[in-house]
């Protein structure tokens, strides 16, 4: 069976995976054959998540209804119920539903009353509580096929010190990054000089550790140091997949959704209050206004470089009419070219304007020309992917050094769908 949670946490506390590591637990301490839990990052542009939109699955052999009795139970408990934007979901499927919904839910928007038709259609247990949003993301959650898969492992704190300030090892982190990267990635961010995988939130995460495989992670956790763990899980992901991107064409770009769009730059680069950073660009007759926002640091940089005619490829949110950038593909650079007055080519001074349509003349000898020189300048923006940083990556988007179809270069990536995984401990 699937059973899928969602919607548990709180912007001041709790958090749905930790909520689904207990569970995890419980299952396999009362005999239930338990696999690796899954974490879904579902459409980042929802307005009424509470953090990071994730969705729990888990994977069990035993008694549905007895899987069903407990996970209810562990949501009574645990829950942040009293909160206003908290409305959780608990499903409870034999028969995995039909995978559209957990795209959809990824990649556009749902409805509570969708989601339990899924339910009902798979024969669902399934249980809401105050609205019951969280049935979206639990429905999503025991729908999901991963073509592409990442994992965390999630280190959390120990009950008496929620809230508290964290006490971190610093250099640890960092010195974790050095030894697993590539294979591990937003431990850091080494422009910034700042720790990005732990919260300064007061949920109990303590912080997690994205990679590639099992294994890597928990070798970049054994250089970490920190305060005492409360409890660690390993979790199977769609994080850093890109799997929320959709191809889009400018002009037919829908509100809250997530597209790769291709286009041609309209105009120059304008920084704007705040430091945020805005470029058109053009497909057809249509325009579409990108922006890169103050929090993306460094990457406003290679926005500022672009000129009018640069081929790109622009992948972000679009909301309020803007493409809200996560990444951009430079695929090929216009000329960046002005016509000046030529040089003297008798007395090598700088020549200078004779009138309109009259070219140029030399003011020390005299001598005359008719083509301006063209200068060229070089371009500060290379061709290739440029990414924001850590700092301002979100859950589903796709780091460049995991390479494939939507990092370092265009070659299908993907690897199969991850079934029947077995829990095991790590260090």
């Amino acid at each position: 069976m699937r059973i899928g949670i969602d919607d548990t946490d709180a912007p001041d506390g709790m958090c749905t995976t930790y909520l689904g590591a207990v569970l995890s637990r419980r299952l396999a301490g009362a005999g239930f054959g338990v696999g690796i839990p899954r974490l879904l990052r579902l459409n980042p542009n929802v307005t009424w998540k509470t953090r990071g939109n994730a969705a729990i699955c888990i994977e069990a052999e035993g008694d549905p209804d007895e899987a069903f009795r407990i996970a209810c139970g562990c949501v009574e408990e645990l829950a942040v119920l009293t909160a206003p934007g908290t409305h959780p979901g608990v499903a409870v499927v034999e028969e995995i539903p039909d995978p559209a919904f957990y795209r959809q839910a990824l990649q556009d928007f749902c409805t509570i009353d969708e989601a339990c038709s899924v339910l009902e259609a798979a024969g669902a247990r399934y249980r809401g509580w105050k609205l019951g949003r969280g049935l979206i993301g639990a429905a999503a959650a025991v729908s999901a096929r991963l073509p592409d898969v990442t994992w965390e492992l999630l280190v959390y704190r120990t009950p008496g010190r929620w809230g508290t300030r964290r006490e971190i090892d610093r250099p640890s982190f960092f010195l974790s990054e050095d030894a697993t990267s590539p294979r591990t990635w937003d431990t850091v961010d080494r422009r910034q000089k700042i720790v990005v995988c732990s919260p300064h939130t007061p949920d109990p995460v303590l912080f997690g550790i994205r990679g590639e495989s099992p294994w890597w992670v928990a070798y970049a956790r054994g250089f970490i140091s920190t305060e005492p763990a409360g409890m660690e899980q390993l979790y199977l992901t769609n994080q850093s997949t890109d799997g929320h991107l959709l191809p889009g064409k400018i002009g037919t770009l829908e509100e809250g959704r997530s597209y790769r769009v291709a286009g041609v730059v309209a105009g120059i680069p304008v920084t704007g209050r705040g430091g945020h950073v805005m470029v058109p660009i053009a497909d057809g007759g249509e325009v579409l206004r990108c922006m890169a926002y103050e929090p993306t640091k460094g990457f406003r940089e290679v926005v500022r470089a672009l000129r009018a005619g640069d081929s790109v490829e622009a992948c972000g949110s679009y909301k309020g009419g803007s493409l809200n950038l996560e990444k951009i593909r430079v695929a090929a650079l216009a000329e960046d070219a002005e016509p000046g007055p030529p040089v003297c080519g008798t007395c090598g001074k700088r020549m200078t304007s004779a009138g309109s349509g009259k070219g140029y003349k030399c003011r020390s000898c005299g001598a005359r020309a008719m083509d301006p020189e063209i200068r060229r300048h070089p371009r500060a923006v290379a061709c290739g992917w440029h990414e924001v940083p850590p700092c301002a990556r979100r859950h589903l988007a796709r780091p460049l050094v995991r390479g494939g179809a939507n990092g370092k270069d265009d070659t299908p990536g993907g690897i199969p769908d991850h079934e029947g995984c077995r829990v095991h401990e790590t260090g």
